[in-house]
């Protein structure tokens, strides 16, 4: 990646905090992704496993991370695998970590290549009584790929059927939602990034203009400023094409009257932002457009102030919904017949805003995280609400990134403009 995460001591305090959680005699192995094929010879640009980076900061394919806090031998309670470099490496693929690069970033004493493994493994495995192995729990996920996680887990069974056998991602999904300081900086790193591309596009979009031509100014910033690219494939979608919830086109030209829907973020040091805006093209909104934006606007200043320690998900997005269903009837979209006579599981105002309002984020855009335990000081959550009048070719979307604090919620994209006026002030400056 463009800027490396190096602060040592980031991951030697979840690995702390991870293996508290382990079982007495408990093991925890973690693997690289897979390098995936792209076609003949070709993969896909290397992304790292998200749980690896977390207790490592190691961002390199071919990684193997063992954890064992009770090892009776204290130089495998922690061993880092890598991927040994030659000189065809050194040609063809560039630099590697080398033993002392990687426990400089990781803190990590014992490392060895991965080569390895299987014997140190089969000198300390039996000393073991449990064995947790990592799967990719986001509930957002169907699994159907046999990626290295799947593979690994039948090999390993094959190899010591006896062993007790546990999930590592329930620790993960306590722990990860919770963002140190140092997570927060690289978090608020990638919101700023995200605000320079923002204020970059303003300035450029116009009547005529190609909505691959705005990515592209995107791209540009997010690079300029050592992001490692997208965090997302962004959503630069004018007209009816916003009301795409995942438009990834981005073919079509911007139109003079349309509105452009933003969805965009920056990676830095495999950290997220998340961003969302609405915007005229050619700079000025109409009376409707702006009716809609502000409803929007005032859906996610409520919303925001429910983002505090305590809050519970579901209660959360029912009362959300509550405030987008008032909206929606002062616009004309909704009356209190069709309020009175709704189903509850499909509420009317579903019909115009189908998505959740938030989310969490951190190495992951759609962190890993429990739908089902309280919000708490430290959570990073997304707050996104939209209305998509597809009838009307208009969908806006307006979203933030924020904290939870103990004093309640930090906006970190609260320099962002999103006030409609300020909108049309810079577009027209």
């Amino acid at each position: 990646m463009k800027y490396q995460v190096s602060n040592q001591q980031l991951f030697k305090k979840n690995r702390e905090n991870f293996a508290s959680k382990l079982n007495k005699n408990g093991v925890a192995i973690l693997n690289s992704n897979d390098e995936f094929p792209r076609s003949g010879d070709q993969i896909f640009s290397f992304k790292q496993n998200p749980d690896l980076f977390y207790l490592s900061g190691i961002d390199q394919e071919q990684t193997i991370l063992l954890i064992f806090p009770d090892c009776p031998n204290a130089a495998y309670k922690e061993v880092l695998f890598l991927r040994q470099t030659n000189d065809y490496i050194a040609i063809w693929e560039g630099h590697k970590y080398t033993i002392d690069e990687a426990r400089a970033i990781s803190g990590i004493q014992t490392i060895f290549w991965v080569d390895e493994f299987w014997n140190i493994l089969t000198s300390i495995i039996h000393y073991a009584d449990y064995i947790y192995l990592n799967t990719n729990e986001n509930d957002r996920y169907i699994h159907t790929v046999p990626y290295k996680d799947y593979r690994f887990i039948e090999e390993i069974k094959s190899k010591y059927p006896l062993h007790h056998y546990e999930r590592a991602a329930p620790i993960f999904r306590a722990l990860r939602p919770i963002k140190s300081e140092i997570e927060v900086l690289y978090t608020q790193k990638a919101c700023d990034i995200t605000e320079l591309a923002f204020r970059r596009v303003l300035n450029f979009v116009k009547p005529g203009v190609q909505e691959y031509e705005i990515e592209a100014e995107i791209i540009h910033e997010f690079i300029k400023n050592q992001a490692s690219g997208h965090a997302y494939s962004p959503i630069i979608a004018s007209g009816k094409n916003a009301c795409v919830l995942h438009y990834n086109d981005n073919k079509e030209q911007c139109k003079d009257g349309d509105v452009i829907l933003f969805d965009f973020g920056a990676e830095f040091g495999n950290y997220n932002a998340d961003l969302s805006r609405s915007v005229p093209v050619n700079g000025r909104f109409t009376k409707r457009q702006k009716d809609v934006y502000n409803s929007v606007h005032q859906v996610m200043k409520e919303a925001t102030k429910m983002l505090v320690a305590g809050t519970i998900w579901n209660e959360y997005h029912e009362e959300v919904g509550k405030i987008m269903t008032s909206e929606l009837i002062k616009l004309g979209l909704l009356d209190k017949h069709d309020v009175e006579k709704q189903d509850p599981k499909m509420p009317a105002y579903k019909k115009y805003f189908m998505h959740g309002t938030s989310h969490h984020l951190g190495i992951d855009v759609h962190d890993l995280a429990s739908r089902y335990e309280p919000f708490a000081v430290g959570n990073i959550l997304t707050c996104e609400p939209g209305i998509y009048i597809l009838e009307e070719g208009l969908g806006i979307r307006l979203e933030n990134d924020i904290l939870i604090t103990e004093k309640g919620p930090k906006d970190l994209m609260a320099n962002i403009p999103i006030d409609a006026d300020e909108i049309e002030e810079l577009m027209n400056a």
